[in-house]
């Protein structure tokens, strides 16, 4: 038996509770947890921003050591310190042929999978997004689990499976900033901090970052944004200020509200690119007139996971990390338990702080 976070039903508060979790058959693999990052989708699903089936064990961004494998795995062996790909490549459907992984269309197959069962009344659970890391094991498919890079602390190395890949990802894959460039970053959240460093590395000459939270400046200033802006009704017209009157060349919204996409859109100059990266809700309507569409020549472009592919992004990283260009720890504003998972939701829907880990 394991302890993990349980979300019983939509809405209702995670449980802190006992699993009983199968032996890894064919092709998949037990993984001890090290550390679980608390994102804004375990959010999504816990309020039915998203669907998922439940109950079911949330948590997607994760990292661990290898326990045991079943029949047929043999890219990792136990004692393997792995990072948790939470949206595996099935490699076969039409967006994979095509090399565009982050759209696989059997990615999340796994989700309506039973995973576990409650040792209290043996009902069936189900992993949130495949690989159930609000726990201290999981297991999973095979093709969930990435060696983690040499050098990178496993903790830190969880905040690779999703924030890191998801803010580098828009960045450098998405909006592909190029060095010069003026960025401007919306919503200074875990993946929020992790465009901005993403932007630094990019080379971009101006980095404006937007958030509610007045308290967020120093966090954001940290990870290298030149100028910090309150967002407010005035935000598009503040950038602009900054941006000789014209806008930046790109925007990256990581809140996924209509508003906020809205002033994203409206503080690209023209012909620039706006980057979606923040899932919203179904009633979050963004409206244009052709007019506009025409006039400013912007690029509107949703972001999947940051348009990444983990298996070779990962690297990338990494090397990034080791050289001292990227800073995991400084998109961390909180160490936590299972317990403290409620808490970090609350954080979140007020605007406060970075990214909160599970530190098991």
């Amino acid at each position: 038996m394991v302890r993990a976070a349980v979300l019983p039903a939509v809405g209702a508060p995670l449980e802190v509770t006992g699993i009983e979790l199968p032996g890894p058959g064919p092709g998949r693999v037990r993984v001890r947890l090290a550390a679980a990052g608390v994102c804004h989708s375990d959010l999504s699903l816990a309020n039915g921003t998203m669907r998922v089936p439940v109950p079911a064990v949330l948590g997607h961004e994760g990292a661990g050591t290898v326990v045991s494998v079943g029949e047929g795995v043999t890219h990792v062996a136990p004692g393997d310190s792995v990072v948790l790909n939470w949206a595996p490549s099935c490699g076969g459907c039409h967006a994979c042929a095509r090399g565009e992984v982050w759209l696989c269309a059997n990615a999340l197959n796994g989700s309506g999978d039973v995973h576990a069962r409650r040792a209290d009344d043996g009902s069936d659970l189900y992993p949130g997004l495949n690989v159930a890391a609000f726990a201290e094991e999981t297991v999973v498919a095979a093709s969930c689990v990435l060696p983690a890079p040499d050098g990178v602390p496993l903790a830190d190395a969880a905040l690779l499976g999703c924030a890191v890949l998801t803010g580098y990802g828009a960045v450098h894959h998405a909006a592909r900033v190029r060095p010069g460039e003026t960025v401007a970053v919306f919503g200074v959240g875990g993946v929020g901090l992790a465009a901005v460093q993403a932007a630094r590395i990019a080379g971009a000459e101006r980095i404006v970052a937007v958030d509610v939270s007045p308290a967020k400046e120093e966090l954001a200033r940290r990870a290298g944004a030149t100028d910090y802006v309150l967002a407010s009704d005035t935000t598009p017209r503040e950038i602009r200020g900054l941006t000789d009157k014209q806008g930046v060349d790109v925007a990256v919204e990581c809140v996924g509200r209509a508003a906020t996409i809205r002033a994203a859109w409206d503080a690209t100059r023209r012909g620039g690119r706006t980057t979606v990266v923040g899932i919203g809700g179904k009633d979050q309507q963004v409206t244009f007139n052709a007019l506009e569409i025409f006039h400013w020549g912007r690029t509107l472009a949703g972001c999947v996971y940051g348009n990444s592919n983990p298996a070779e992004d990962l690297p990338v990283l990494a090397g990034h990390v080791l050289a001292g260009r990227l800073d995991l720890g400084a998109l961390v504003t909180e160490r936590i338990t299972l317990e403290g998972i409620p808490g970090a939701f609350e954080n979140m829907l007020a605007g406060r702080g970075g990214r909160a880990l599970v530190v098991f």
